[in-house]
């Protein structure tokens, strides 16, 4: 098993739930603790600017990340010159970072969709845990291309 962050794993068919089925999950960390990842093709129900702390922004999408801490939010990009401080992962892609520039630059329209995607909430799992599942079938571990964890 070639786990690794930067990986996008793929939900089987047999997905029983609700959380996972027909997702695709980016790896941003993967180490001897376990394993945080973000599902990056599931929209949220509301834009960004629908947040109160967010109304003077753009109507940006968010992602549905995660069934776990909806309370806050976590983004990838590939724009270190833009927002600085984030960890890198893979190719140009980095997690988090200086999010107050993030949203100074999607303010000014100098940042789009196609260099951050931002999710409430992430997947998470202890030491084992997401091995196993990649075992029973749960899951397809994939390579990720910078582009498609954009392109969708």
């Amino acid at each position: 098993m070639n786990l690794s962050a930067g990986k996008i794993l793929t939900s089987n068919a047999s997905m029983e739930d609700p959380n996972f089925r027909d997702t695709l999950i980016f790896i941003t960390e993967y180490n001897e603790a376990g394993a945080m990842g973000l599902v990056i093709n599931k929209l949220f129900e509301r834009p960004l600017n629908a947040l109160a702390e967010f109304s003077h922004c753009p109507a940006f999408p968010l992602y549905a990340g995660g069934p776990v801490d909806k309370e806050h939010l976590f983004f990838i990009h590939r724009r270190p010159d833009l927002i600085p401080n984030g960890d890198p992962i893979t190719g140009e892609l980095y997690f988090g970072g200086d999010f107050k520039q993030a949203i100074f630059h999607i303010n000014q329209h100098t940042l789009d969709e196609a260099g951050i995607k931002i999710c409430i909430g992430y997947c998470g799992w202890d030491k084992g845990e997401l091995e196993a599942e990649i075992e029973e079938g749960s899951w397809r571990v994939m390579q990720a291309a910078d582009d498609v964890v954009f392109a969708l």
